[in-house]
């Protein structure tokens, strides 16, 4: 998966660099940097780009293999409905949406709260939905190596909402499935599953 910095590398310097950098955007789109509601813009603006991609600084590898656990449990394990947040790598505006993971154990399950972490990784990392639907999915399949695992997102993009052809309304979906999943009459129960209230 790469090498990944630890965020404790996100030093001051690095904070003040993107700082600047933030400041000459905001000279050049004509604001006045000094004035009251600008002068600390830059620095936010730096930290929170820090932390929206503090996904690249972490193996999301690693987040699996300290939780995994040996279980004779070989049926559909699946955590619907986690919320995503992403930078589009295009114009680095927001995607968000949730995420649907899936996968069939064999001989080991991972805690629950894991997937959710997995998701966050690449996430918070500059993005396009597609890239990210797979990542997920590869890194769930290489590291677990269950059975099947299957990954639905479903998204909308500020990219597509707030600019270029402006539709509010449209929601992006994809989809990956390896193992058990590529057969029908599994991917079709786990896609009930997620379409389903059972509550």
């Amino acid at each position: 998966m790469g090498s990944y910095k630890n965020t404790e590398e996100y030093t001051i310097e690095t904070t003040e660099k993107l700082a600047t950098n933030f400041s000459e955007i905001l000279k050049e789109i004509g604001e006045d940097v000094n004035r009251e509601g600008i002068v600390k813009t830059p620095e936010r603006a730096a930290k929170a780009m820090q932390f929206l991609t503090s996904g690249h600084c972490q193996d999301p590898a690693e987040i699996l293999k300290g939780a995994m656990f040996a279980e004779d449990y070989n049926d559909m394990v699946v955590v619907k409905d986690i919320e995503l947040y992403s930078l589009c790598e295009h114009h680095i505006l927001p995607f968000f949406g949730k995420a649907h993971i899936a996968y069939i154990p064999d001989g080991h399950i991972v805690g629950l709260s894991k997937i959710p972490r997995v998701v966050d990784v690449f996430a918070r990392r500059l993005q396009v939905q597609e890239r990210l639907t797979h990542d997920i999915l590869e890194c769930i399949n290489n590291t677990l190596k269950p059975k099947g695992v299957a990954v639905v997102i479903e998204a909308s993009h500020m990219c597509m909402m707030m600019r270029g052809v402006q539709k509010q309304n449209s929601v992006t979906t994809t989809s990956g499935f390896r193992g058990q999943f590529e057969k029908i009459e599994t991917r079709n129960e786990f896609l009930k599953l997620i379409t389903s209230d059972l509550s």
